[in-house]
């Protein structure tokens, strides 16, 4: 897939943002778990993915099926602050 520059930034943001479950990058835009990892592989630092992967890996925010049901969000209530 080709994604426009706004595109590749938000799929990096949405990567690393705790709340964002693989699922929503996959809807919004057609990545699986796998390709986001491919995606993050080529479009980040290699010190910025090893962060990212030891980061969210068996993080179980990023997994619809696997977080609380308390996690009722996608991203953390301060995140869109209107300044």
């Amino acid at each position: 897939m080709v994604f426009s520059e706004s595109e590749e930034s938000r799929v990096i943001e949405m990567a690393w943002e705790d709340r964002t479950p693989f699922e929503a990058i996959e809807l919004q835009f057609g990545l699986n778990e796998q390709a986001v990892i491919i995606f993050m592989r080529r479009h980040i630092k290699p010190s910025s993915f090893k962060l990212w992967r030891s980061r969210v890996s068996g993080r179980k925010t990023k997994h619809t099926k696997l977080r609380s049901p308390e996690v009722g969000r996608a991203y953390c209530p301060t995140q869109y602050k209107n300044k």
